[in-house]
């Protein structure tokens, strides 16, 4: 649905939830209350996403394997412990768009970030450069300072940033081919985040990894916010590795267990560097407690240690309800509550309320997520509409975050919302 098709009225938006076909996935997810005890308008998913009401199911069968079986849980329990995190596989491929050998969940996002610099991390004094986006996510930043450090180099000359052209937010697709084009010969590595965390650009990745191999660059992407939030076809683009966390759109809880794309070209690259660990050992002699490490094909080979069954079990009840939802159903809803939101705030922008969308206006380059610049408020603004019964989030030093998240948001949600932050500005 395009803007012109929307209308600014209350009814609007009831209308559109009445017709929605997904908006009973709402009901499975427990909604944060207000202090009047009304569900709250949470437009906080690229943060932290709500929780299936099947988790706890899920992590009490668990713990009552572990009561009743003990160790024994391993291999007796309902879902036995050893291949639990196979539960996964097939769903995480589906998620981001690649063989069911190139995915593994595991670890957290900056560890499975550093295992793959361990790998394809590989500087030289001609190539030694890595290439980030400005503003790119803090841990990110400093995980691959700490890389470079590692490897002997200084990041002050070792680092290249994108950086917006003056005056604008968002990098321009033909400003970062020219950049790689120019300075590929000296890039090690390319990582960039698939959708910035503070503007909410989609970055071009078919675009950006074609760019970085044509010079030889190792390519990367961090989709902390673009696993569930945009389709995503990993195997074809052909980036040599990706990591994401699990606890935004993902909706795994806090600090849930993360995920890892290595491409299939690698997948029996045993001459490649790695940190092992136990977990990555070939399954079939893993038990026998050889000293020599052989790594699994695939992604698989990068584990270290044996899954956290007990994170992991949230994780599978959030995965069954989006792939019962469907990816590309899931999308079709988010292009169309995000643009219902930019919509609304357009009815509402005047002289007075002193706002700007620093997201994407096109569809194909923003997910769920608008930033908001907002000058001169602070987080007094995120303090009022949190009064308000309106949860979102503040990034210094001006932009308020808010995801109309198409699993639990509503299109009466982004209306709301709306309604609130103009009464909150004035």
């Amino acid at each position: 649905m395009t803007g012109t098709s929307f209308q600014a009225g209350e009814g609007f938006a009831v209308a559109m939830d009445a017709s929605d076909p997904l908006a009973h996935f709402r009901g499975r997810f427990c909604l944060p209350m207000t202090n009047g005890g009304d569900d709250s308008i949470y437009l906080c998913g690229h943060s932290l996403g709500l929780q299936p009401k099947t988790a706890s199911v899920y992590l009490e069968q668990g713990m009552r394997d572990w009561a009743q079986l003990g160790v024994e849980g391993h291999f007796h329990g309902k879902n036995p412990w050893m291949p639990y995190h196979r539960l996964l596989t097939q769903q995480t491929a589906a998620l981001v768009g690649a063989l069911p050998t190139e995915v593994v969940v595991m670890n957290s996002l900056t560890v499975n970030l550093h295992l793959m610099m361990a790998s394809f991390y590989r500087p030289t004094t001609e190539r030694h450069k890595i290439l980030v986006e400005r503003g790119a996510f803090p841990s990110d930043q400093y995980a691959v300072k700490s890389q470079i450090h590692f490897h002997g180099f200084d990041p002050a000359t070792a680092l290249l940033k994108l950086t917006p052209r003056d005056g604008e937010s968002c990098m321009r697709d033909e400003d970062i081919e020219s950049l790689i084009e120019r300075e590929g010969a000296s890039i090690a590595l390319i990582l960039l985040g698939g959708v910035n965390y503070v503007t909410g650009q989609v970055f071009d990745m078919p675009g950006i990894t074609r760019a970085g191999r044509r010079k030889g660059c190792v390519v990367g992407f961090d989709l902390a916010h673009a696993a569930g939030n945009i389709l995503l076809r990993l195997h074809d683009w052909g980036p040599d590795f990706a990591v994401w966390c699990s606890y935004k759109y993902l909706n795994g809880g806090p600090g849930c267990v993360a995920g890892c794309f290595v491409h299939e070209r690698h997948a029996r690259a045993w001459e490649l560097p790695r940190f092992a660990g136990w977990w990555g050992h070939d399954e079939k002699t893993r038990f026998q407690m050889g000293p020599d490490f052989r790594p699994m094909a695939g992604a698989e080979g990068w584990q270290l240690s044996n899954p956290p069954i007990l994170a992991l079990a949230p994780l599978r009840a959030s995965m069954e309800v989006l792939s019962e939802a469907g990816l590309d159903r899931l999308r079709a809803k988010s292009v169309s509550l995000t643009a219902y939101m930019e919509f609304l705030l357009g009815q509402h922008a005047s002289p007075k309320l002193k706002f700007s969308v620093i997201t994407p206006r096109e569809p194909e380059r923003r997910g769920a997520q608008l930033s908001i610049r907002v000058r001169g408020k602070g987080r007094e603004l995120c303090d009022r509409l949190a009064a308000a019964g309106v949860i979102g989030d503040w990034r210094e030093p001006d932009t308020f975050r808010v995801a109309a998240v198409p699993l639990y948001n509503s299109y009466q949600d982004v209306y709301r919302f709306v309604q609130h932050f103009s009464v909150a500005l004035s």
